[in-house]
């Protein structure tokens, strides 16, 4: 596990697009995000992505299973036909990891929950847990993937 660093995430205007329901389901919702932001001409080189994962999909039913999924941007977005709304992440004080390889179990943020988040001293925020997916494209073979885990402290 990679060590945890104390931050000042800065505020950050996102355009989200909100899905709930199985990460399968996120899976194939997903190509409307990057529909849209390849339309926008929204660079992965120029703009983060992120995830807000409002609950924990090992104790969550599926069904309720919610996530946005984000971008940074500079504006507010105009209604699109790809159901994309504009957010804002605000800034927070968090603790962050960093998680490397797949993304289909982020072991660093189940480590940031359980293990340091109890043995800190610190308490959890009322926002919830992000992810700052650092490399995202086709491009980017499983074992290469790049994840930073926030987690929003008080």
């Amino acid at each position: 596990m990679s060590d945890v660093r104390i931050v000042l995430f800065p505020e950050t205007r996102v355009a989200a697009l909100e899905l709930v329901g199985p990460p399968e389901l996120h899976d194939r919702l997903a190509g409307a995000f990057v529909a849209w932001r390849i339309a926008n001409r929204i660079t992965p080189d120029r703009h983060r992505t992120y995830g807000i994962h409002y609950n924990d999909p090992r104790v969550i039913p599926a069904d309720e299973y919610r996530v946005d999924l984000c971008v940074s941007v500079e504006h507010a977005i105009e209604p699109n036909p790809q159901g994309l709304i504009n957010k804002v992440i605000p800034a927070l004080r968090c603790a962050v990891a960093r998680h490397l390889g797949s993304r289909e179990r982020v072991v660093a943020a189940e480590y940031l929950h359980d293990v340091w988040l109890p043995a800190s001293g610190e308490a959890a925020g009322d926002f919830p847990i992000f992810f700052h997916y650092v490399n995202v494209g086709p491009q980017i073979r499983e074992e290469d993937m790049i994840t930073d885990i926030y987690l929003p402290l008080r």
